[in-house]
């Protein structure tokens, strides 16, 4: 399974809340209370599993080097990063990816929420070619694959805005997504 081919279409899902939204009635009025009610719970639910610290690139575990699969160990004494982590695990060499280059990665994949693996291109044992900054993957890699050298092995930690957001693909809704990508070809 690929998982880093982009979500469905946006219009299609605002068209629909556009739709609901023009479905008034009456009780429209304890719809919304009973959905704020619910709101306020999940954020206060939320709230009591947070550790009140946002984990850092060096809190997650990387073994393996360059090339192997890699065993990814997800903290559980922090909170997942609300914004892109980029970390390069292996230093690569030669020049920089850049948006408009073909790239060629190797990757694993593991969830922040259950700390499973989802998806390996190891374990399948064929590369993954794009085109950095095309659009063809979620946006997390092709903003946290600039610079990427070949022969690097970088982490990347993606949060839902920059992932798959509501869900898709097999990824719950808000999913926070963990990468270990391996640059085996830079243009």
């Amino acid at each position: 399974m690929r998982l880093l081919g982009k979500v469905g279409s946006i219009g299609a899902v605002a068209a629909a809340v556009l739709l609901m939204a023009g479905c008034g009635s009456s009780s429209d009025t304890k719809a919304d209370s009973t959905t704020t009610a619910a709101s306020s719970a999940a954020q206060a639910t939320t709230a009591a599993l947070s550790t009140g610290r946002e984990c850092t690139a060096d809190d997650v575990k990387v073994d393996g080097g360059f090339g192997t699969a890699p065993k990814i160990t997800i903290p559980t004494d922090c909170d997942p990063p609300k914004t892109l982590i980029v970390k390069d695990l292996v230093a690569g060499s030669g020049p920089g990816a850049q948006a408009g280059q073909q790239l060629t990665m190797n990757y694993t994949l593991i969830t922040w929420s259950d700390k499973k693996k989802l998806d390996s291109s190891f374990d399948r044992g064929e590369t993954f070619p794009l085109n950095l900054g095309a659009g063809e993957v979620i946006k997390g890699w092709d903003q946290g694959l600039i610079g990427v050298q070949q022969g690097a092995r970088r982490l990347l930690i993606v949060p839902p805005n920059l992932g798959y957001g509501a869900g898709g693909h097999g990824i719950k809704p808000n999913e926070t997504l963990v990468f270990v990508t391996d640059a085996v070809k830079v243009g």
